[in-house]
């Protein structure tokens, strides 16, 4: 244990769950003030901020940084590239996508934000802005942290953890108050940003298990299922990376690649296809503009709900993401870190939206399917409804539910070994007993949240730890960067020396 990390990082959490637990009121007025000032006076933060990511991304893809490895020269890669993609999809995404992947389009396609191009459409637009809060942005956001973090841990050997990312910059102070501070912040932003999207599984599978066998949907039932996930998530989390966490990875990539083929045959197939590639073409087609767009109409809350909500959830989610794909990228050199994390899994997102955002929009255009109402009176009941559009629907519905049940238990596990290894000192085998405590830390804070605010309460967590880790992350740019200038400058493994130099 790295006392102080954990120690400041548990009082941070208690103090949370002692305020939505005891004045719940109290917490949901200051969570809706809190969101209303961060949104009105620092979208623009946001916005900014998540673009110079993605830019700063791109040009280390293209630079000569990218031979670089991750380890040693003859370092090995210690799992195969199925098992990579596995694991760093279902951090990455998971329950997230599977909860707006019919939702978001459906509610683009309802209530555009712009209006719709004659040659493109609303469901075009519909399925671009769906592809532009997915894409590229998000995995960009992921990069930035996990590459720092594995090169800083497998060049240099220092510590798995967030203040390795600023010793370019500050040497050994690292290990001191400002290392603490931003291993506490980062802590504390992976167990929200978790804490978020297990609130949102939780509201999903009760809305699947509604589905299938009419069980009321209440806080009261999805507690209980944030429960019954965590104890799963506790024991995947205590067997490890190369056991629990990487079987179930691979099982629920399984079920999602089934149910994506069945939805793909058996729903609109020729659509589907001319659907993506005029989607993804509008979404290059405007993907600079957009990028810098902001909302400057008084009356509108479209940005505030969506991208911003988005670009801060991906934010808060990317010490956890970061993190845990650095852990499980030692071997690989930089450029095929950025190509596989930037490409393959906005690829399959892309695929996923299309599939499922598609099918549902085309039931709502050319028919009378009712998934709009469904979406807006329920938004997590989204993907249940379009699977009622379809052949076998019972059994594609337990199939769903299963799936979010999967994502849900890897975001868990994935999440509670990240703020073990931080709290650890940046061990990358931490005690299991830590495991243990994270993972209930995790539920807990989804039950807390749900309690004392519901979907609100979940965005605003998201949204306030979000906001210090964007100035970590352009600052983490700047030492990556001086620290890959010394590495090309000195032969083999740079000194620590060169570094500071």
């Amino acid at each position: 244990m790295q006392p102080t990390v954990f120690l400041g990082s548990a009082a941070v959490v208690i103090g949370f769950v002692t305020l939505g637990v005891g004045w719940p009121q109290a917490a949901q007025q200051a969570f809706a003030a809190l969101q209303s000032a961060i949104l009105t006076n620092l979208g623009w933060f946001y916005v900014l901020g998540a673009t110079a990511l993605l830019v700063f991304v791109l040009g280390l893809l293209v630079s000569p940084y990218r031979h670089i490895r991750l380890g040693g020269q003859d370092s090995e890669p210690e799992l195969s590239y199925l098992s990579w993609f596995a694991m760093m999809f279902s951090a990455g995404m998971g329950t997230g996508l599977v909860f707006w992947g019919v939702a978001e389009p459906v509610m683009h396609w309802s209530d555009p934000p712009f209006a719709a191009t004659a040659e493109g459409g609303p469901v075009r637009e519909a399925l671009r802005l769906s592809f532009f809060h997915w894409g590229f942005h998000p995995w960009a956001i992921y990069i930035v942290f996990g590459l720092s973090i594995a090169y800083f841990h497998f060049r240099h050997e220092l510590p798995l953890a967030p203040r390795s990312l600023l010793y370019p910059l500050i040497g050994k102070r690292i290990f001191g108050p400002i290392g603490h501070a931003v291993d506490i912040l980062a802590t504390v932003g992976t167990l929200f940003g978790v804490a978020t999207s297990l609130g949102l599984g939780a509201i999903q599978i009760n809305a699947g298990l509604g589905r299938l066998w009419g069980v009321p949907q209440a806080e009261s039932i999805q507690v209980v299922i944030i429960a019954v996930i965590t104890v799963i998530a506790t024991i995947s989390v205590v067997s490890g990376v190369q056991h629990g966490i990487r079987l179930l990875s691979r099982f629920n990539i399984g079920l999602a690649g089934v149910l994506l083929l069945f939805v793909l045959v058996a729903g609109p197939t020729v659509y589907l296809i001319q659907l993506f590639i005029s989607a993804f073409g509008a979404y290059l087609q405007q993907f600079v503009s957009q990028s810098l767009w902001l909302d400057l109409r008084p009356d509108s809350q479209w940005q505030f709900d969506w991208t911003l909500f988005y670009w801060s959830w991906w934010i808060s989610w990317s010490p956890f993401v970061g993190v845990f794909v650095a852990r499980i990228s030692r071997g690989r050199t930089i450029g095929e870190f950025i190509l596989a994390v930037l490409f393959v899994p906005v690829l399959i997102t892309f695929l996923w939206l299309t599939v499922f955002g598609g099918t549902a929009l085309h039931g709502s255009v050319l028919g009378d399917s009712g998934i709009e109402a469904v979406v807006q009176q329920n938004a997590s009941a989204g993907l249940y409804a379009m699977l009622d559009q379809l052949p076998l629907q019972t059994f594609t519905s337990i199939l769903a539910t299963l799936m979010v049940v999967v994502f849900f238990v890897t975001s868990s596990d994935s999440g509670s070994l990240v703020d073990d290894m931080v709290t650890s000192g940046g061990h990358p085998h931490p005690p299991k007993a830590q495991r243990i405590f994270w993972a209930v830390a995790e539920g807990t804070v989804a039950a807390t949240l749900l309690l004392s605010g519901g979907l609100q309460a979940l965005r605003t967590a998201s949204l306030t730890s979000g906001l210090p880790m964007t100035l970590f992350l352009l600052i983490a740019c700047w030492g990556l960067l001086k620290a890959l200038r010394a590495d090309e400058q000195v032969a083999g493994i740079p000194s620590r020396k060169a570094l500071r130099d």
